[in-house]
């Protein structure tokens, strides 16, 4: 079956039937009163949303719809029938627009829920409800009104718990494939998937979500390479983004860390909105050689942004247990503990401040050190200022005994006054050698 998710048409609903202009004619009964009846109200013309659908095929080759009309009033108070509505079976998360103002009108995102798109037209008076006591004979009734009519455009967003992103052969059908029971193309030549593929995934404990296997997405598609991103709007909806990266890639510069980064561009320039839903990165095709030398240097740069690498084989089955496990979590508890690690810049940042209390605490030792080795010694000082004292007491005593001051203060002056008399003796030697000659 076709998949179509974006369809234009044009709904109209049935006119009310006009009432009846009609007078009692029976025999023996003279001047029979007014007794025209109503018209029916015309059909409208609604949606309804139905889990069964999963595509708008059936509005691309059939756009115009139209609801019948009530029928006219009869004569003998009769009312005429009313029209029945029109239903429009349409896939759960379809979103109505009004296609002339772009206006949202209604997004029918659960099983079962109605939206009347179209009013019928209500049916008109016959003349028997215009009869008064001074107007016994109304000769006119009332026309029924007409339907409403609008252009809509159908867009359908798929309902779906994981959105599964890559590039065109990265594995995502093979993914959807081994996860769920859905069955899309699957070869071993590259292609591209054309249809989003939906796939109920059974997980532990009857737990169970729907993913969905979005057509691959290039760089530019924002600008309308490829396929675009009109696919995009079926992972609006979801809960959590699966990046599937091909790390066997082939091509002229082909890298998985450039892949990633084209990718999440081109999320942003679609919807901040859907740029920032929880992301859990996988890495397949791991049972190739080259993927698996191409792991570690993709590792170590998403690990420095803090995210976290689940590398997976889709063909072998390798890694997927951990992966769903890190999906289910991010689903059902909301917690993104195992799709994150701490990033190297974290860590380094820690030992810093680390390493700085220490260099702060290093100081804090000296200089209580240095305070303790004047402590040691600060009793000998002190020791020796007690000391100090006792030497100044004994000054002062001795300060008071006459004899002591005299001595000390004589000790200079004996000096002096024995050196004088020596020098004068010295010089009188020659005057007592003039005198034995006479």
């Amino acid at each position: 079956m076709k998949f179509v998710d974006e369809v234009r048409i044009y709904v109209k609903a049935g006119d009310g039937g006009n009432g009846a202009v009609a007078f009692r004619r029976e025999k023996f009964i003279e001047r029979g009163g007014p007794n025209g009846g109503d018209g029916g109200n015309g059909g409208s013309v609604m949606f309804v949303a139905n889990p069964q659908l999963t595509t708008l095929l059936d509005y691309r080759y059939q756009q115009h719809h139209r609801a019948k009309n009530g029928e006219h009033g009869m004569g003998s108070d009769c009312n005429g029938h009313g029209a029945e509505d029109m239903v429009l079976q349409v896939p759960v998360g379809t979103l109505i627009r009004d296609e002339n103002t772009g206006e949202l009108l209604v997004d029918l995102s659960d099983p079962g829920q109605q939206y009347v798109a179209a009013k019928g037209g209500r049916g008109g008076l016959g003349n028997m409800n215009f009869a008064t006591s001074t107007r016994q004979t109304p000769r006119f009734a009332q026309d029924g009104g007409k339907g409403e009519e609008v252009t809509l455009r159908l867009e359908l967003k798929l309902l779906a718990d994981v959105g599964l992103l890559g590039f065109p052969n990265a594995g995502k059908s093979t993914f959807i494939s081994r996860v769920s029971r859905a069955r899309p193309k699957v070869a071993d030549y590259p292609f591209t998937t054309l249809v989003p593929n939906l796939g109920m995934v059974q997980y532990k404990d009857n737990l169970s979500f729907v993913m969905a296997d979005i057509p691959g997405i290039i760089e530019g598609a924002s600008e309308g390479v490829g396929l675009g991103h009109q696919f995009l709007r079926h992972v609006e909806r979801c809960k959590v983004l699966v990046h599937l990266i091909d790390m066997g890639a082939e091509g002229e510069g082909r890298k998985p860390l450039d892949d990633f980064n084209i990718l999440n561009a081109e999320l942003k320039k679609y919807s901040a909105e859907l740029a920032s839903k929880p992301q859990v990165v996988a890495a397949n095709k791991l049972d190739l050689t080259e993927a698996r030398e191409r792991l570690g240097p993709f590792t170590e740069a998403l690990r420095r942004r803090g995210i976290r690498v689940f590398p997976v084989s889709c063909a072998t089955g390798e890694g997927m247990q951990p992966l769903m496990d890190a999906v289910a979590e991010v689903l059902f508890t909301g917690r993104t503990g195992k799709i994150h690690v701490e990033m190297p810049t974290t860590r380094s940042a820690a030992k810093a401040p680390a390493k700085k209390a220490a260099a702060k605490k290093a100081p804090v030792k000296k200089a209580g050190a240095a305070k303790k080795a004047p402590a040691k010694k600060a009793p000998v000082k002190k020791a020796a200022a007690k000391k100090a004292p006792a030497k100044k007491a004994a000054a002062k005593k001795a300060a008071r005994k006459p004899v002591a001051k005299k001595a000390t203060r004589k000790a200079p002056a004996k000096k002096a006054v024995r050196k004088a008399p020596a020098k004068k003796a010295a010089r009188k030697a020659p005057a007592k050698k003039s005198g034995g000659r006479r």
